[in-house]
């Protein structure tokens, strides 16, 4: 399973995604630009003890992710489509920059790969962390938690 943080902005949703991603053998992909240092103490804090154990792979652009994993199965979370995020079966899945999320241009040329998190529409979304861990237990349910 592969969780891909696009321009990810704050340092401890970063930081608890990687603790979860180390906990379910999950490799974490940053898209750069990064709003923080990976060596911020926020980043260490929020993964614990377990940052230097996260399988890390980080990019320096989108272009450069999607041309090193062609032919992946690339899902796009966001609160701008329907299908929800249990109706699919993943292999990546994509989150956004917490401020802006995904870019509109990316999810308008795969509308069939975006996926949401029903919320009653009082807020705009989730957490970014809470929302990973959502979507990737989703994920492994779906495996029968074979981590």
């Amino acid at each position: 399973m592969n969780i891909v943080l696009y321009q990810p902005e704050i340092p401890y949703n970063t930081g608890n995604i990687g603790r979860s991603c180390v906990l379910t053998n999950t490799k974490l992909h940053l898209i750069k630009p990064l709003g923080f240092s990976l060596d911020e103490k926020q980043v260490k804090r929020a993964g614990m003890d377990y940052w230097h154990l996260v399988d890390l792979k980080v990019w320096d652009s989108f272009e450069e992710f999607l041309e090193a994993n062609k032919g992946i199965r690339l899902f796009y979370a966001t609160t701008k489509t329907k299908q929800k995020y249990c109706d699919v079966k993943y292999d990546y899945i994509m989150f956004g920059p917490e401020s802006r999320g995904i870019p509109e241009d990316i999810l308008n040329k795969n509308p069939e790969r975006c996926i949401t998190i029903p919320m009653i529409p009082m807020g705009r979304s989730l957490n970014l962390s809470n929302s990973a861990v959502v979507i990737l237990y989703e994920a492994y349910r779906q495996l029968g938690f074979n981590f």
